[in-house]
């Protein structure tokens, strides 16, 4: 078979025809004039670019990329100079050795806490450290209790409670539960202003003479305890320490010890001064043993069903001076710092027994039991309690009674704010706590520690305030209460007068004080010898720094007079309250509490099951 051409023509190719078409289409456009032309250098450049041989760039390769040389020289440069310019300097400056900045100025609560613990040394009785920093004092009432049998050595030691040369030993324990307290609470203010080892000094002190005045030691139970060195009655004319005018180094008149073989409260208190002094001194764990030890009899005797008969009553040289009204706001007291000392459950379960506040009238709203005073723990025991429950919150079988002292608490501080008139108050901002009677300042600085101290306690616990009926107030609002009782005492107050001895400018010269107003020329005064240095309108020779006296009457209105005690005498549980107050309200050291020393001792809570519901009966 041969193909065939079905379109007609032959399948030859001819080559020249194609040949010639090419030469054609290549000519066709062609400027045959111009190819003739020679071109000058600028056409040529133009058509065969510049003529010198361009420089090849170099490369180096860094493994994941590739880039020029000149650029990685240029980023090295750039580096250094970076490095010269800002991080040397950087270096030398790290490296130079920057002065630690120094803490920050003490504010006024801070100085005037200096001087009110130095009261405290001014009325220490017994051989005095030589470093105990008041000059005209020295040793005194060493014959103090010499015809005690059961004492060894006497019941020589503790303090002085105020202008006069007694020891009464009901307030003097409270006050010591109340500087314990305020150290458990902010020992980091005192170790910031330098005053840390100097009141658990001070502790100590009054712990220790309180452990005289029983017999700590004993394995069984006790029977008595000693109540008071020293005394007087109301218009002596015979010499005591009230008709005579000595000072504490010169007493030459008898100083009779009273015995209590029935004291429900001053056990309850001695109790929780101890309990409270062994947290304080957990860091001395022999000493602390000793004190709970002591606590511990003090409690049982205070217990003893068949002694509950006030320390006080009856007694011409107490009752007069520091009676007490109950012991059942004790038990609550002292139970609760039993427990924190121990963590023995049964203080706790006696503290929370509902029965417990009944008969302590606790949830009553009877308005003097809301006054925290030696007299009236109750403020005082239910904050405390209040506590356990803000930050442990133990449950069942407790929380019944223990939300019952928080609301009492909560209204108890309702209570501090004028705006519900619940007290009285002074045209010049000074809370009535004591129904206008002498000596206020004692309970308002008390009433501002426990203020300050709840005010912390919701802080800690992220609470920022309190419902006052349909009313409500922040934490600040508690704060401005208690700093506006201590600025008055500062002197803040129409008299412009600082009630705190030493601090400010215009403060009392004329102090109640035996001791501060006979001069220290080595002179042995009688007594009746002192009576002119009593009587005479010169300033104190010596100046009892820290001392607050007892304050203004109810119309801002303050003599300054040596003879009239209710204006310028000094008290021991004064100055503890006033002393707590300023440690809670100073800024040195930061603000907060410690929230878990006082629990080191409180076992594990873990809340008991309720019991089960009674049989369903149709």
């Amino acid at each position: 078979m041969y193909s065939a051409n079905h379109w007609g023509g032959s399948f030859e190719i001819h080559h020249a025809d194609r040949e010639a078409a090419d030469d054609h289409s290549r000519n066709m456009d062609v400027d045959r004039a111009a190819l003739s032309r020679q071109l000058d250098e600028t056409q040529q450049s133009w058509l065969l670019g510049p003529q010198e041989n361009k420089k090849k760039e170099k490369y180096v390769d860094l493994g994941c990329i590739v880039c020029k040389r000149k650029l990685l020289w240029y980023a090295f440069w750039t580096i250094l100079v970076a490095f010269i310019v800002i991080g040397i300097p950087i270096i030398i400056a790290k490296s130079i050795p920057k002065k630690k900045p120094g803490p920050p100025p003490p504010d006024e609560y801070t100085n005037a806490l200096h001087k009110a613990l130095l009261f405290f040394n001014a009325q220490k009785s017994g051989r005095l450290p030589k470093n105990n920093g008041i000059p005209w004092r020295r040793d005194s009432g060493l014959k103090d209790g010499s015809e005690q049998v059961d004492v060894k050595g006497g019941l020589v030691g503790g303090y002085y409670d105020a202008g006069d040369n007694i020891k009464f030993h009901f307030p003097m324990a409270f006050s010591m539960t109340l500087l314990s307290w305020s150290v458990i609470e902010y020992s980091h203010k005192y170790k910031a202003i330098g005053e840390y080892d100097h009141v658990r000094e001070l502790i100590k002190w009054g712990t220790n003479y309180l452990l005289l005045t029983f017999n700590s030691s004993s394995t069984s139970n006790i029977n008595h305890i000693y109540s008071q060195v020293g005394g007087a009655l109301n218009v002596s004319t015979t010499p005591d320490d009230h008709y005579c005018w000595e000072r504490p180094e010169d007493m030459d008149y008898p100083r009779p010890v009273q015995t209590a073989t029935s004291a429900p409260d001053l056990g309850g208190e001695i109790a929780a001064a101890l309990a409270a002094a062994s947290i304080v001194f957990r860091d001395d764990a022999t000493y602390s043993k000793k004190l709970i030890k002591g606590a511990a009899l003090a409690y049982n005797f205070a217990r003893d069903r068949g002694h509950r008969t006030p320390y006080s009553r009856g007694n011409p040289y107490i009752e007069p001076f520091y009676n007490s009204t109950g012991y059942w706001d004790e038990y609550m007291w002292s139970a609760a710092w039993m427990y924190y000392a121990t963590g023995n459950n049964s203080y706790i379960t006696f503290a929370t027994d509902p029965r417990l506040p009944r008969n302590a009238k606790a949830f009553m709203n009877i308005l003097d039991f809301a006054v925290f005073s030696w007299d009236n723990k109750l403020p005082g025991a239910q904050l405390l309690l209040t506590r356990l429950r803000m930050f442990l919150n133990p449950g069942y079988p407790y929380e019944e009674s223990l939300r019952g002292y928080h609301n009492v608490t909560t209204l108890t501080m309702c209570m501090s704010f004028r705006h519900f008139n619940v007290f009285n108050w002074t045209k010049g901002g000074l809370i009535q706590l004591n129904h206008g009677r002498p000596q206020p300042l004692q309970y308002a600085v008390s009433f501002a520690f426990l203020a300050s101290l709840y005010a912390d306690y919701m802080d800690a616990g992220n609470v920022p305030g309190l419902y006052c009926g349909p009313n409500y107030y922040s934490v600040d609002n508690l704060r401005i209460f208690a700093k506006s009782q201590v600025d008055y005492v500062l002197g803040n107050n129409p008299k412009k007068m600082s009630y705190l001895v030493g601090y400010g400018k215009n403060y009392p010269k004329h102090v109640h004080h035996r001791g501060a107003s006979i001069p220290n020329d080595k002179v042995k005064y009688s007594c009746k010898g002192g009576w002119k240095w009593r009587d005479t309108k010169s300033p104190n020779p010596n100046v009892i720094t820290g001392a607050m006296v007892g304050g203004p009457d109810r119309f801002d209105g303050f003599l300054d007079v040596r003879t009239n005690y209710s204006y310028t005498e000094p008290t021991l549980a004064g100055n503890a309250g006033l002393v707590a107050a300023l440690v809670a309200l100073t800024s040195s050291g930061g603000g907060g509490v410690d929230k878990n020393t006082i629990f080191s001792a409180v076992p594990p809570l873990f809340p008991a099951a309720p019991p089960p519901p009674a049989p369903w009966k149709p």
